[in-house]
């Protein structure tokens, strides 16, 4: 099935709040998907091409977790750590969005051909540039800064001194949002890249709840943004009412994890992951070591 291409520009009111605000947003997007994904948020992993097996598994690792956490998996479609991410986060029914280097119409590499329309059918994949624009070297920079743009962080898993991924981590910082690198091997030429942006005051990260705790601000920041969204990307609101509900009565007095609340409520992942990113938005519940807690009063 073809998807219908869209495009936004930048005074669009379903242009991404986080991309307008960032340092130098396209002045257009050509978009297939949904457009409500781009404002639900967003962690953007990134990283080497030619990765090695215990980065890949990072990347699977980190996306699946952040996904279940309510997060969409960003990232720029390349071989490696990008189509590991991209991979892992559809794998376990999360939402991922791709920020592609060409026009939504050259594939780049080709070999994605199946993912890109994966992905657009599940997120989105979007660039600046029209149908028909070739692939070329110069463009994969400037799409780093859309990837930054949109992500409230980035977290970078192998890179080597001269990567691309470190323009990305460059860029979020510009732009105000957190950046997290996985450490490794001094050994490890992949590890150089991270070991500088570590260097440079990026955060060494070894689990996923410490990029959810520094995300929190800017998330609650854009609360008001991303509430109408998220609520539309779930269901209406006669259906979010309906399900909130059982959500909080599975929490229950005490706590309970996601893998829990699945269980407990039947819903999907991505559901049962949105719904709970506008609990704690709306200040009905907290996330603490993993598990979620009724707020006080609720």
């Amino acid at each position: 099935m073809q998807l219908q291409l869209l495009t936004l520009k930048r005074q669009d009111p379903d242009y991404p709040e986080l991309l307008r605000l960032s340092p130098d947003p396209p002045a257009c997007i050509w978009l297939q998907g949904k457009p409500e994904a781009l404002w639900a948020p967003q962690v953007a992993i990134v990283g080497a091409r030619n990765a090695s097996v215990q980065g890949l598994d990072n990347a699977r690792l980190f996306a699946k977790a952040l996904s279940r956490a309510g997060f969409t998996i960003t990232s720029g479609l390349a071989l490696g750590i990008d189509a590991a991410a991209h991979r892992a986060a559809l794998e376990c029914g999360g939402a991922s969005i791709a920020v592609v280097g060409s026009g939504l119409d050259e594939t780049y590499p080709r070999s994605h051909a199946a993912l890109q329309r994966e992905l657009a059918a599940n997120g989105a994949v979007l660039s600046e540039h029209p149908p028909g624009t070739p692939p070329r070297k110069g463009h994969f920079p400037r799409r780093n800064r859309i990837i930054a743009g949109l992500s409230v962080a980035v977290l970078v898993i192998e890179a080597s001194e001269r990567s691309g991924s470190l323009i990305t981590a460059r860029l979020a910082n510009e732009a105000g949002r957190e950046v997290f690198a996985v450490p490794g091997s001094i050994h490890n030429p992949l590890a150089r890249g991270c070991h500088l942006l570590i260097r440079q005051g990026a955060q060494l990260v070894m689990d996923v709840a410490e990029i959810v705790e520094s995300a929190r601000p800017l998330v609650e920041k854009m609360a008001a943004g991303l509430r109408g969204r998220l609520a539309n990307a779930v269901a209406s609101p006669l259906q979010r009412a309906a399900i909130s509900d059982p959500v909080l009565q599975a929490i229950g007095h005490d706590s309970a994890t996601l893998d829990q609340l699945l269980e407990r409520t039947g819903l999907t992942v991505q559901a049962l992951s949105s719904t709970l990113q506008q609990l704690e938005l709306d200040g009905f519940i907290h996330l603490s070591s993993g598990a979620f807690t009724l707020a006080r009063g609720t």
